[in-house]
């Protein structure tokens, strides 16, 4: 990993300015948090192809829908909290039962949204989306992964929901970095354990496997960066070749990527798998830093199951 950070929504704004350019039919749909969600970016340099709908979640998914059926690639944003929660039944029934063409873009996402506390902590939003039929979700880990994502998910024609966060975390990745929708990245072949990250906790799962090499133990770490489809191959090929699975997700661990793993396995290779996440809670407020290591989400939990195989959380 690189010490220079950038945060996600970041990244995302800046690939939609370029998707932009290079894509006449892109829109963009922000409900009154453009400066937030970094939307305005495109707004700026797009304003006859930008539409701010104020407060009003539900009706931005409505004319997504509406756009998408004239042949324009509608990209919706706002906090996740609200591109998920408060407009559930029209992404099931107006976009994901119909297949539309409208890209869902969560901001925030996460006990990381911090002081903002537990109503805009978005916790529940993966389970959410991969529930849907029809429906694509990614979740990304850095910069340069988040603006693969952004030019990928407008090619795909359906319904996708791309997570993002609020704080800056480490770049990851180099440039020229090859990504697949429904592939995972494995990073490092340590058979002691397998760490499968997504989100922001993939740098903490790098920290860790950093950590713990010079404990003498030696993990590999897999991005899932797309929890729907997910890598199934890549799944039980890790369970078959390490000691101890591990899921860490800033997510509820109830729907979410932990979930998505366990189902695999159970189908396929009966494996224990020890998840960390949120537990069935609510949030905190706090500051990021300190929400992920209260709820044991960060580089030192990862290495405690690791060493000590404490399976608790």
């Amino acid at each position: 990993m690189r010490e220079e950070k950038i945060a996600t929504r970041q990244s995302f704004g800046e690939a939609l300015e370029k998707l932009g350019e290079e894509n006449k039919n892109v829109v963009v749909i922000d409900a009154d948090l453009a400066k937030s969600t970094k939307t305005s970016l495109f707004a700026k340099k797009f304003p006859d192809r930008f539409i701010d709908v104020g407060i009003a979640e539900q009706n931005m998914i409505g004319i997504a829908d509406g756009l998408s059926t004239f042949g324009k690639v509608p990209f919706v944003s706002t906090f996740a909290a609200f591109a998920t929660g408060r407009v559930y039944d029209q992404i099931r029934c107006s976009v994901a039962y119909p297949k539309l063409n409208v890209k869902i873009c969560g901001t925030h996402a996460g006990v990381t949204v911090g002081e903002d506390g537990a109503t805009h902590q978005m916790l529940e939003d993966i389970n959410l989306m991969r529930g849907l039929p029809n429906m694509t979700v990614i979740s990304t880990s850095d910069d340069v992964q988040t603006k693969w994502a952004v030019e990928e998910i407008s090619k795909i024609d359906g319904p996708v929901y791309l997570r993002l966060a609020r704080i800056a975390t480490p770049v990851i990745y180099e440039e020229n970095q090859k990504f697949e929708i429904g592939k995972g990245v494995q990073i490092g072949n340590g058979t002691d354990a397998t760490i499968f990250a997504t989100g922001v906790t993939v740098s903490e799962a790098l920290k860790a496997q950093e950590l713990l090499k010079e404990r003498g133990f030696d993990v590999r770490v897999v991005d899932i960066h797309t929890i729907k489809p997910i890598d199934r191959e890549l799944i039980v090929k890790c369970a078959k070749e390490t000691d101890k699975i591990i899921t860490v997700e800033d997510h509820s661990i109830i729907g979410g990527l932990g979930t998505a793993v366990c189902e695999v396995l159970a189908e396929e290779y009966p494996t224990k798998v020890i998840r960390l996440g949120i537990p069935d809670c609510f949030g905190k407020s706090g500051k990021a830093a300190d929400l992920m290591k209260y709820f044991r989400i960060d580089a030192q939990a990862i290495c405690q199951l690791v060493v000590n195989g404490d399976g608790e959380n």
